[in-house]
């Protein structure tokens, strides 16, 4: 893949894709040092160092650098043999950002394959390592730098593992995880001394085949969040492709999965409703899920992308059971008709309308899908230029974050070979606002044009500078720790929501956020992007505006609030009027 193919192809245009008492506590603002955030009362939290208004110094300009060796993360992903050979092999894993012990620092939980009987790979390892390979926890140290508390922390589990997601499922205040692998699910309880416990057996979830990306979201709004488990394909390890040295089976040689859902009974257990919910009636070959009110009717709804099968939305019906409305709404198909290799979406307002657009990474081209109301998406991506300059690569984990604080999304793409190992560089497209992007790849840094297999990717502003950065799984190798170093940036404004009559995680809630004459739109989402899971807390960038005018924050219990002016360069945490 060369640079120049896409550099040409994203020069052609400017792309079009397109009053209730509250309380609040404010953490303090960091300033370019990174130093580690401290609370602060209301209205007395120290105000970071601002940084520069977009135009104060030039324009903003997108950089990322790798910080992976100075930060302590030394994690290098295994798929397991001694070169790729299957589908479970080449789908990689996925990461997530998340406060496991409630520091005001987002901690990294990695997961990785292993190696496993020598019939399931093509190319078994002749000698196995020992340890063997596994996921691993890093603590926030708060100065940049990260230790591995893996083993203190027990989330070390046999398991080949693909993808994860958290949530406080039983509202006690404590960030849980759910680890989706090979053949099983593992439910990781938060014990709030550094430790989890696998509960799985204890909570009610029993899942067999291959369990990939899954999501947390308060289907039935009863304050406790109900777990959907997307399975991939019903993999058979046998199986060889004829022509072994050219290819592997793909998707299309297994049968397809159906997924799950199970129900929080608010207890520490769950009941399996795949089937009255109407889940279980569609067959798939899921690749990635994420849930979100994408209509606006309150109900958190379930998007399932798809390999090489039509895509699903599940529209939620209020009464337990979820309808698929993908086909009538534009999202079950690609470009030209086709079913697609759909890998990880996200859910985000792409245009700045007040609604929220749809994002998917594909194996080919990307789909900008903008809501245009009455359940229905209108795709943007042959129009927009991001698709097309993104259809050399195969495009795997993404984030849709404001990285230079301008007030305008922004894509990061990672990318990477789909059948081999062939390392590709990655993309930064920088939102120009009204759904218009410019490809910036080349001048985003090393770190991003550095060439390698990526697959699932998770973002969190981890040194609270107000940036977000970037952790990206690659398969088989060394992963990377992306350090946002945008220069010329602008204001921002990041909110942790803490539920009570709602779930604690505020999962499902929606923000509305007015600041400099502009409105922003965004929904605390859990799984989000390519088997992964993004911090809890919600970044806004705010451009050149000095203060927040009005925050509006609709709970899933239907509570609406509303918080008068905020300062900036800040993390506010919002808790739900009891």
């Amino acid at each position: 893949m060369r640079r120049g193919l896409r550099v040409s192809t994203a020069r052609q245009a400017w792309i079009q894709c397109a009053t209730r008492a509250a309380l609040v506590s404010v953490c303090v603002l960091l300033s370019g040092s990174g130093a580690r955030a401290q609370a602060q009362a209301a209205h007395g939290g120290q105000e970071a160092t601002p940084t520069a208004a977009p135009g104060a110094a030039g324009q903003p300009q997108i950089r990322f650098e790798d910080a992976t060796a100075s930060s302590g993360i030394d994690f290098t992903h295994s798929f397991g043999s001694a070169k790729l050979g299957s589908l479970l092999e080449g789908t990689g894993s996925g990461c997530v950002w998340f406060d496991y012990n409630n520091d005001g620092l987002p901690d990294l939980y990695v997961l990785s394959g292993r190696p496993l009987d020598d019939y399931m790979h093509p190319y078994p390892l002749k000698v196995k390592p020992v340890p063997p390979p596994h996921n691993h926890l890093y603590r926030n140290d708060g100065n940049g730098h990260f230790t591995d508390v893996t083993e203190q922390a027990g989330l070390n589990p046999d398991a080949y593992s693909v993808a994860v997601t958290a949530a406080d499922y039983d509202n006690d205040g404590k960030e849980d995880l759910l680890v989706a692998a090979y053949g099983k699910v593992i439910l990781y309880h938060n014990d709030g001394n550094g430790h989890f416990t696998d509960v799985t057996k204890k909570a009610g979830i029993n899942v067999d085949g291959w369990a990939i990306s899954s999501t947390w979201l308060d289907y039935d709004k009863d304050g406790c969040v109900d777990l959907f488990v997307g399975r991939y394909v019903k993999f058979d390890p046998k199986y060889r492709a004829f022509y072994a040295a050219d290819n592997y089976p793909g998707p299309l040689d297994y049968e397809g999965e159906t997924n799950m859902l199970f129900h929080n009974n608010c207890d520490g257990t769950f009941t399996d409703v795949s089937q009255k919910s109407g889940i279980a009636s569609y067959v798939g070959r899921t690749m990635g899920v994420t849930a979100a009110d994408f209509d606006g009717d309150g109900w958190d709804d379930i998007y399932v992308a798809n390999d090489r099968t039509e895509n699903f939305l599940f529209h939620n019906n209020h009464d337990g059971t979820f309808t698929n409305v993908a086909e009538e709404a534009g999202t079950a198909y690609g470009q030209n008709g086709e079913s697609t290799s759909a890998m990880g979406p996200i859910f985000a307002d792409l245009e700045g309308k007040g609604k929220l657009d749809l994002w998917v990474t594909d194996g080919r081209y990307n789909r900008m899908l903008s809501y245009t109301g009455h359940e229905s998406f209108e795709d943007m991506g042959a129009s927009n230029g991001v698709s097309q300059a993104n259809a050399q690569y195969v495009s795997w984990g993404s984030g849709v974050y404001d990285f230079d604080n301008d007030g305008n999304l922004d894509i990061l793409i990672f990318h990477g070979g789909l059948i081999h190992l062939i390392p590709q560089e990655h993309s930064v497209f920088r939102g120009l606002g009204g759904g218009k992007f410019a490809d910036v790849s080349e001048s985003a840094g090393e770190a991003v044009n550095r060439r390698s297999v990526a697959r699932g990717a998770c973002f969190a502003d981890y040194d609270n500078d107000g940036k977000v950065d970037a952790f990206v799984v690659n398969l088989g190798a060394r992963g990377t720790l992306l350090h946002n170093v945008s220069v010329n940036t602008g204001h921002w404004v990041a909110i942790k929501l803490v539920g009570t009559k709602s779930n604690r995680d505020g999962i499902g809630a929606k923000v509305d956020l007015y600041a400099g004459g502009r409105h922003y739109l965004q929904e605390r989402v859990a799984t989000s992007g390519y088997l992964s899971q993004n911090e809890g807390r919600l970044h806004f960038g705010l451009g050149a505006a000095t203060s927040v005018d009005k925050i509006v924050v609709r709970w899933p219990s239907g509570t609406v609030q509303t918080l008068g002016a905020q300062g900036v360069d800040r993390v506010l945490t919002v808790e739900e009027p009891k």
